[in-house]
């Protein structure tokens, strides 16, 4: 299979194309290797053929396309965003550069896509309710709440503290920021395009990856590379809340093992659009991933702030019990081993807004 890779030279691309020449599938990475993100040249394999250039240009994209039999596109700018005004660079990096991708697709009769999607689709997390055991969504946290370290949501109705549980692919979806809203367009535009052209179209929803070439600390990047960063400083990991929020920590080479189980599911049986919830067994606390990486480097111990940011989710761990079903799938790293792992890898040198996403 020769496959196109978008933000290949990237965090969690850069492992998508190591995993794919393992299978001896021919690999050509698209990516703009923006100097921001890329100081120096990618360290990419000899094998692989390199495009330089962004998938919003439509000439840059209809040229990568050329012979490809599946793309597995990740480049996007990924994070939470510092305010409002990033809105048009993320709909333009994102849902525009997806759109312009698909369009070229449909011209080359190109009918495959894995989609780098996040976890963020979900808002917050799946609960249930203590007295009856029933899920329950969630209203908002408030800020009294917040402010005497009541940090679980509570049942709108009752107003009962909900207990976490597993999200599925099947909950709702509330996009509660930018970023957010424009990784559920990525979705849609996927769905249409596939349903428009017969093509088929997997979403892999990933949700908190770490490992090897994260990018260092930035307003975009995730809690792992923050913690990374700090204690690569000597500073100790500050911790928001009481570091008892619950993730899913997957490691980027599982990830781009899911990547690749997608893609070859696209040749064996095509279905249309499918999402699939891409996330650890174990569940962890941002806690934990302080207190490990703390460990591992012999760094200063974490702090716990109690600060708190009004919006933040506070659970969100993956139920991936569908990935495993339809394409055998399963994490294979384990939370230790990654984290140990993580905690001597060096970082990416430069701020990182444009990646591969997470």
């Amino acid at each position: 299979m020769r496959i196109l890779v978008t933000g290949g030279a990237g965090f969690i691309g850069s492992h998508i194309v190591e995993a794919a020449l393992a299978k001896g599938w021919e690999v050509r990475v698209l990516d703009s290797l923006d100097p921001a993100i890329h100081p120096g040249p990618p360290p990419l394999d000899p094998r692989v053929e390199l495009i330089t250039g962004d998938v919003t240009d439509p000439a840059t994209v209809d040229r990568a396309l050329e012979g490809i039999d599946a793309v597995s596109h990740q480049s996007a700018k990924v994070g939470l965003g510092v305010s409002f005004a990033d809105a048009p660079d993320y709909i333009h990096n994102n849902d525009y550069a997806t759109a312009v991708l698909l369009a070229s697709m449909e011209c080359h009769r190109i009918s495959r896509l894995v989609l780098a999607s996040s976890m963020v689709v979900y808002g917050e997390g799946a609960y249930s309710d203590p007295k009856t055991g029933q899920l329950v969504r969630p209203g908002p946290r408030t800020e009294t709440d917040l402010r005497a370290g009541i940090y679980d949501p509570r049942n709108p109705v009752t107003g009962d503290v909900l207990v976490p549980a597993l999200v599925s692919e099947d909950a709702a979806l509330d996009p509660r920021n930018v970023y957010a809203a424009s990784k559920l367009s990525q979705e849609h535009l996927a769905s249409a395009w596939a349903r428009s052209t017969g093509g088929t179209a997997t979403a892999l929803r990933y949700h908190n990856v770490y490992g090897p070439r994260m990018p260092r600390d930035t307003p975009y990047a995730g809690v792992a590379s923050l913690f990374r960063s700090a204690l690569a400083r000597g500073d100790a990991p500050k911790v928001f809340e009481d570091g008892a929020q619950r993730r899913s920590f997957v490691h980027v080479r599982d990830v781009a093992a899911a990547n690749i189980a997608a893609a070859r599911a696209l040749l064996d049986n095509p279905t249309g659009f499918r999402a699939y919830n891409v996330g650890a067994d174990e569940v962890r606390t941002i806690g934990d991933v302080a207190a490990a990486l703390s460990t591992f480097s012999a760094g200063p111990a974490p702090v716990v702030t109690g600060q708190y940011r009004l919006g933040d989710v506070r659970h969100i761990t993956a139920s991936s019990e569908l990935i495993k079903a339809e394409l055998g799938w399963a994490p294979v790293v384990g939370f230790s081993d990654g984290m140990r792992e993580l905690a001597s890898a060096p970082l990416r040198g430069q701020p990182s807004v444009r990646s591969s996403t997470a």
